[in-house]
């Protein structure tokens, strides 16, 4: 299924949130092979150069690696990836707040109406 992406930033940089949010989440666990480039590449709908970018962007940061001839492979180090997983609830939790004091409420009052909804 095409990833819901959107212009106002660069595609390369969703689709490593997205797969991202695919390790931390569980669909590919530590140590797993991702599929080709082309494969990932035909599943999100991009071109498989912007695929390409996105995975080396990842291979960077140590969260993929290559093994010569078997493929890419998500990293074996599970402190990374839950480091990445403290990261993205992070940034969550921000987004969340700025959004809530746009909308006019301070810290209070958003912890207020957060345990009142998790109280439901």
């Amino acid at each position: 299924m095409p990833l819901n992406l959107n212009l106002d930033r660069p595609i390369f940089v969703q689709i490593i949130e997205h797969i991202e949010n695919d390790i931390v989440t569980g669909k590919y666990n530590s140590g797993d092979k991702l599929p080709s480039v082309r494969d990932l590449a035909a599943e999100a709908g991009v071109n498989p150069n912007t695929m390409q970018k996105a995975l080396s962007d990842l291979e960077q940061t140590g969260l993929v690696h290559s093994e010569r001839t078997s493929g890419r492979f998500i990293t074996e180090d599970d402190n990374m990836i839950k480091d990445l997983r403290t990261a993205l609830i992070d940034m969550e939790i921000e987004d969340f707040f700025n959004n809530m004091k746009r909308l006019g409420f301070d810290e209070e009052q958003i912890i207020q109406l957060v345990e009142q909804f998790a109280n439901k």
